[in-house]
């Protein structure tokens, strides 16, 4: 199965959900199983002409299953990162990259950025 090497950056406080580490070196599968979109780590045998891409919805759900510590609330919700999170894919506002459908390529940096504080 072939794999792709992410650079995973958090920031705004967030990184205390994650080992109060900011960043990370990833690998990650390049294809996941289809009818695991949302399940990260799934054991499923699968070829390289299986599944789909690897995404950023992927990511997101990996991210949760192997380095959240704490607080899974704080960092995701309905599915997605929560609002307030800022979600940066090389250098650009994930909103203009089309958000969790992102397909991820090897080398690219992912930036969360809580910019919720309080007061």
């Amino acid at each position: 199965m072939s794999t792709i090497n992410v650079k995973i950056e958090f920031g705004g406080g967030l990184e205390l959900l994650f080992s109060n580490q900011r960043s990370h070196k990833i690998t990650i599968p390049a294809r996941v199983p289809s009818e695991n979109s949302s399940k990260a780590g799934d054991d499923t045998e699968s070829t390289e002409s299986e599944g789909r891409p690897v995404d950023l919805k992927y990511l997101i759900f990996w991210l949760r299953d192997n380095l959240l510590k704490e607080r899974e609330e704080l960092f995701l919700e309905n599915g997605t990162v929560r609002p307030g999170i800022l979600v940066m894919v090389n250098d650009t506002d994930w909103e203009l990259e089309g958000e969790g459908e992102y397909q991820l390529k090897d080398g690219d940096e992912i930036v969360f950025i809580s910019t919720l504080h309080g007061g």
